[in-house]
């Protein structure tokens, strides 16, 4: 009943500034990511309202080219107005629910195969687990339930994360907390921009 979101959200997509030109001029539009360690499982990823993350994002994987599918030689941001339309907000009661009835389907189709139950790992000495196979396979475990009975599938997927070190000493908040969107169904960016504002001097469009 509380699936369905009636406004439009603002969400920014860090990449290198060739494509960024693309997408602007309307020559591309931004693909879905497959990766099976993707947070919450297939589609175009989005900082909700949050530039500077985005451009931070873009700037980390030119210094580490290795952990990105795509070369950036100058980092920059796309800005997206966003429908989220039917919404797998993760931040929901109802939607964890089902995001754990999507883990016990997934083991008991794993146990059946023979195959092992995905892991979240961090990366080198990271303490947060920047790789999340486990809840990428949940959530398409989720949307592939959904697909083959017949039940609406969800336009977006929405969820809070707490990453980095603490804020300041035995603080509840961390440096990088964030929201992030993945879009299922590209219909939902009803448009592309060029963000304004410059984050920490550099014009992030």
């Amino acid at each position: 009943m509380y699936s369905t979101y009636p406004s439009f959200v603002l969400g920014f997509h860090g990449c290198d500034k060739a494509l960024a030109e693309k997408i602007f001029a309307g020559e591309e539009r931004l693909q879905p990511s497959e990766n099976e360690y993707d947070w919450l499982g297939n589609g175009v990823y989005f900082w909700e309202q949050n530039p500077r993350r985005a451009l931070e994002y873009a700037q980390h994987l030119k210094k580490h080219p290795h952990k990105g599918k795509g070369k950036i030689e100058e980092p920059a941001v796309i800005g997206a107005v966003i429908d989220l339309g039917y919404c797998f907000n993760l931040v929901d009661s109802e939607s964890l629910l089902i995001l754990r009835k999507g883990y016990e389907l997934l083991v008991a189709t794993q146990e059946k195969s023979g195959f092992p139950i995905p892991e979240n790992k961090p990366i080198g000495e990271e303490r947060d687990l920047l790789l999340r196979p486990l809840d990428c396979a949940v959530n398409e475990a989720v949307h592939e339930f959904r697909k083959e009975t017949g039940m609406p599938e969800y336009d977006t997927v929405r969820g809070a994360f707490w990453e980095g070190p603490e804020l300041y000493p035995n603080a509840g908040f961390k440096e990088k907390n964030h929201i992030q969107i993945c879009v299922r169904n590209l219909n939902c960016i009803k448009g592309y921009f060029r963000p304004l504002d410059p984050v920490d001097g550099y014009p992030v469009g």
